[in-house]
């Protein structure tokens, strides 16, 4: 076997389970028998929060004269149906008398199709059955007081299952704290926080709430119907339960208070005193050269305005001469008109960015503008020169003829 198998803290005792195994019970038929009190169980000191059956407990029941049919037919239970048959009345008169909380439910659930199930112990119904007291309820006309209260809609089954609940859970109550938890379990949590005023004794008696059977379908479609047959309904129900609760709680605050946090008892915090900040640390870097600022294409410096002012002058002096006017023979000689100066602006190309060079790279001579200097000669227009004739003499007229 693995060293890891969990054991229980008391080698005496054992789970419901294997207990429900030895007394040849089923495992509903187990949580009824301990529901009656049938069997008797331990609280777990292990932390589980659950019960244990002790061996002692089961080597009592297994003891018994007829063991294990006489401990089933106690926790036998039947429907309406087989109750009537049982009872031998019609089931019509047995939903009657249990309406009227004369048969007492001792189980109930809720089936596929929403409705509620009742069910009773076949013992108790043989005994109904067998009382002479009773024979005027199982044969002919039903007395007109309990008429009266079933055309009034009393129906006491829910009431009286939640009574037999209660009876169990009180049974199994250890101290008046458990007894408390007992019976908030059957009131609706506004009723308890107004009895319980105190939040930590009101959070100590729901933790010791045991939950009913029928709280088992809560958040299922059907959690309505087990919430409207697992907590008390009617006024005086709710009023006897509170008093109780408000009874049980105050035995117990005197018994053993509830527990509370723990109080944590600091000192006061003094805060710290001002101090000067300190002044920062001077660091030594090395010396960052700041680098040269770049000239923008269109500012010209002292030495490019001095190179192009010159080819400028010289090409501007040719445009300043006359042009002398020839008469044409035959005809009359046009009237002299004075044309306009015709001058070339020469084109200039921008001077070039100045190329920049780190630090430390020495200095860089001038560029020479002795080519820029003869392009401006070259595509300067000269001035025309004035036409003479060989043939004639300076100062005459040349001869006109057809």
């Amino acid at each position: 076997m693995s060293a890891h198998t969990f054991e229980p803290v008391r080698s005496d005792t054992c789970t419901p389970s294997r207990a429900a195994r030895e007394l040849s019970f089923l495992r509903g038929e187990f949580d009824l028998a301990v529901q009656l009190g049938h069997v008797r169980t331990v609280p777990d000191e292990g932390g589980g929060g659950g019960r244990l059956v002790e061996r002692a407990e089961i080597d009592r029941l297994r003891a018994q004269d007829g063991f294990p049919d006489t401990l089933r037919d106690r926790v036998r239970v039947v429907g309406t149906t087989d109750g009537a048959e049982l009872m031998d009345i019609s089931a019509g008169r047995f939903t009657r008398l249990a309406r009227l909380g004369l048969l007492i439910p001792a189980k109930v659930y809720v089936n596929r199709y929403g409705a509620v199930v009742w069910l009773y112990l076949t013992e108790e119904l043989k005994h109904f059955a067998a009382v002479t007291e009773n024979t005027h309820l199982l044969k002919g006309r039903t007395p007109e007081t309990l008429r009266g209260q079933l055309a009034e809609g009393v129906d006491l089954r829910a009431r009286n299952w939640r009574m037999r609940q209660l009876g169990c859970l009180l049974r199994q109550a250890e101290d008046p704290w458990a007894r408390a938890g007992a019976l908030a379990a059957l009131l609706p949590p506004v009723e308890v926080a107004d009895v319980v005023e105190d939040p930590y004794e009101r959070a100590w008696v729901n933790r010791l709430r045991p939950a009913l059977p029928g709280q088992t379908l809560a958040g299922t479609s059907f959690a309505h119907v087990a919430e409207r047959i697992t907590t008390a309904q009617d006024a005086d129900e709710i009023e006897w339960l509170r008093s109780d609760l408000a009874h049980s709680v105050e035995e117990a605050r005197a018994l053993s208070p509830a527990p509370r946090p723990a109080v944590r008892r600091t000192r006061p915090t003094t805060r710290p005193t001002a101090r000067p900040i300190p002044p920062l640390a001077h660091t030594v870097t090395a010396p960052v050269e700041p680098l040269p600022t770049p000239v923008e294409p269109t500012e010209t410096t002292a030495e490019s305005r001095a190179a192009t002012a010159e080819p400028m002058a010289e090409a501007a002096e040719p445009t300043r001469g006359t042009v002398k006017l020839r008469r044409i023979s035959g005809g009359h000689a046009p009237k002299p008109r004075h044309a306009p100066e015709r001058r070339h602006v020469p084109r200039v190309r921008p001077a070039p960015s100045p190329v920049l060079r780190p630090p430390g790279s020495g200095h860089t001579p001038p560029r020479s503008t002795r080519p820029l200097r003869a392009w401006l000669r070259r595509g300067t227009a000269r001035p025309a020169a004035e036409v003479r004739d060989p043939a004639v003499a300076p100062g005459r007229q040349p001869a006109t003829g057809t």
